[in-house]
């Protein structure tokens, strides 16, 4: 399992630059005015991770396999989108299907690229977005009420059940506040997740900085750093502009680039591991002679629903897992020499799946 994120931002602050860059690709037409992208484009690029290729030397694997990681660009969001103004409804619609949102916010001053407000302010611009999509979940959550009214007389108790979440989350948003932020009992978690508001969805700030600010940032990232530690949302920053040059290059022409620019790697991979922290996620592994494999689970996971992710039937018929943690497996030269130090452990359906675990499922057929 990877993680759907969207794309998403005011026109013109390098939404379709930064998706062509971590994509590769230039289906996302980048042009200087608003909505040149009309469709969703819809990207999936490999997740970087060195650990993989070290098993896979380590192994002498024929192939190696990452966990994959879809991107969304999705059109230009203007103030009244909510209201269906700009190409409002139908980019609303994709955000619910994302499991987070790369909110993107320009942080440079550029006479040359337009922006719609006529200014830059990206805490602004975050708060405008914001808003539109706490309209909409406002919008529909009313929507949804009158539509239960019935069930709930008749005393159909998913009905009760989602009327009191939606009430919660209406009481929360006519505060002025994100739907997120609302206190859901454990008990209540899959419901409240069914609802698919769209101020439920954890935001990441991307804050597009000038090429001299990549490193370091600016005032305006720095707003915004401020804005989302006060929320609790993370932030990364990064040049759409460098992103897009160094997709372009050879490997070893894009590192002596990022060096030149003061850059220890590519805003691709802050941006996936940003991502990966907001979603709790996490990695392991599975490593042989044929291939070496990166997975990608919930941080709590259990080693059965691990065993799921690969196929459907090695949860069902699980019977335990041989377990080597990553740096055990490095250290000790592969399964061999872990298994000879007494490094390998058998792990039971009680046991909690850690990052970086090399992993080898027995089940039932």
């Amino acid at each position: 399992m990877g993680f759907k994120m969207g794309i998403v931002g005011l026109p013109n602050v390098g939404k379709s630059t930064l998706f062509n860059a971590l994509t590769k690709t230039a289906a996302a037409q980048a042009a200087n005015f608003p909505f040149c992208t009309i469709e969703p484009n819809v990207g999936e690029v490999a997740v970087p991770d060195a650990r993989l290729d070290k098993l896979a030397e380590i192994a002498g694997s024929k192939q190696i396999l990452p966990t994959r990681m879809t991107f969304v660009d999705i059109a230009g969001l203007v103030k009244g989108a909510s209201k269906g103004e700009g190409l409002g409804n139908q980019f609303l619609a994709t955000i619910r299907e994302v499991d987070a949102i790369a909110h993107v916010l320009r942080c440079f001053e550029d006479g040359d690229v337009t922006h719609v407000e006529g200014r830059v302010d990206p805490v602004a611009d975050a708060e405008t977005i914001e808003t539109e999509l706490m309209l909409a979940d406002m919008e529909s959550i009313e929507k949804r009420l009158q539509g239960l009214v019935r069930k709930v007389r008749g005393g159909d108790k998913d009905a009760v059940q989602q009327e009191r979440l939606l009430k919660d989350a209406l009481a929360m948003l006519e505060s002025g506040k994100p739907a997120r932020l609302v206190e859901v009992d454990e008990e209540d978690a899959k419901a409240w997740k069914m609802l698919q508001l769209l101020t439920t969805k954890p935001i990441l700030y991307v804050c597009n900085v000038e090429e001299d600010a990549s490193a370091t940032g600016n005032a305006h990232s720095a707003a915004v750093a401020e804005m989302a530690a006060a929320e609790g949302n993370a932030h990364v920053i990064i040049s759409a502009a460098i992103e897009e040059e160094i997709s372009q290059l050879e490997p070893e022409e894009a590192e002596m680039f990022l060096s030149e620019m003061g850059l220890e790697e590519p805003g691709l991979d802050r941006l996936i591991r940003a991502g990966y922290e907001l979603l709790h996620l996490e990695t392991y592994f599975t490593v042989g002679p044929k291939e070496a494999r990166a997975w990608t689970i919930k941080q709590g996971t259990l080693a059965p629903q691990a065993a799921g992710v690969i196929h459907g039937d090695f949860e069902k018929g699980f019977i335990r897992a041989e377990t080597i943690a990553y740096e055990d497996f490095v250290t000790l030269g592969g399964e061999v020499g872990a298994k000879e130090a007494g490094k390998m452990r058998v792990e039971g359906k009680t046991y909690e799946v850690q990052d970086g675990d090399v992993m080898h499922f027995l089940h039932s057929s």
